[in-house]
């Protein structure tokens, strides 16, 4: 029986080349000369560090322009509060979101039983496994789940006939 995985994952090696590029350009800019702002990566863990909140800002920016460069879907990030750390330096945790959560895989089960598709959904961890008699209706699935689900970054991977 034909089916596939719905999941959300970002790559990381293309976070690591878009952390890499951001703090080249951060080093080399005008406006950063200086100043202590830069990004780090542990893992799924990405901290910006600046001088200011508006520097933070700037951090932000940079970073997420590289991101889209390298075909990394920015809803990936989450970001956290702004924190100080010692005299008017700030830094703020991203973290990248890897899965699917359980209110959203129940959102996205509930879409495809609504649309009355002949394909049965099931969540599976952190990913939603989608089966159905026909590749069409699965293609069509994948379709119809791009255009209703605008609040997450979907891919469909395992594609079995």
């Amino acid at each position: 029986m034909p089916s596939f995985d719905t999941v959300s994952e970002a790559n990381m090696v293309e976070v690591k080349n878009a952390v890499d590029q951001a703090n080249k350009e951060i080093s080399t800019r005008f406006d950063f000369k200086g100043s202590d702002a830069r990004v780090e990566q542990k893992e799924r863990d990405l901290t910006a560090y600046a001088d200011s909140e508006f520097q933070l800002g700037q951090v932000r920016d940079v970073l997420t322009n590289k991101m889209t460069k390298r075909n990394v879907d920015v809803r990936f990030l989450d970001l956290g509060k702004i924190e100080k750390i010692g005299g008017d330096k700030v830094k703020q945790v991203i973290k990248v979101k890897n899965g699917i959560e359980t209110e959203d895989a129940k959102k996205i089960v509930r879409i495809i039983k609504d649309s009355k598709m002949k394909v049965q959904a099931s969540i599976q961890g952190d990913a939603v496994r989608v089966t159905g008699a026909k590749r069409d209706d699965l293609q069509a699935t994948m379709a119809m789940l791009r255009k209703e689900v605008k609040d997450l970054p979907l891919e469909f991977n395992n594609f079995r006939d």
